[in-house]
């Protein structure tokens, strides 16, 4: 019996689409992270350089 290749076909599709889904959430969770961790810093007073300087440099 021969089999269908739609199992490895599905299969690879749905590895894909997992993986993406993952690092999307990842990425998504990382970022509120970081924007938590900055507004703490912020909140004790802690500031950005390029926040400081304007964004030039001297």
């Amino acid at each position: 019996m021969v089999m269908s290749h739609a199992f490895y076909v599905y299969s690879a599709w749905g590895i894909g689409a997992a993986t993406l889904i993952a690092v999307t959430a990842y990425t998504w969770m990382e970022s509120v992270r970081l924007k938590r961790e900055l507004a703490r810093l912020e909140a004790q007073g802690i500031r950005r350089r390029s926040a400081a300087s304007g964004g030039e440099r001297a």
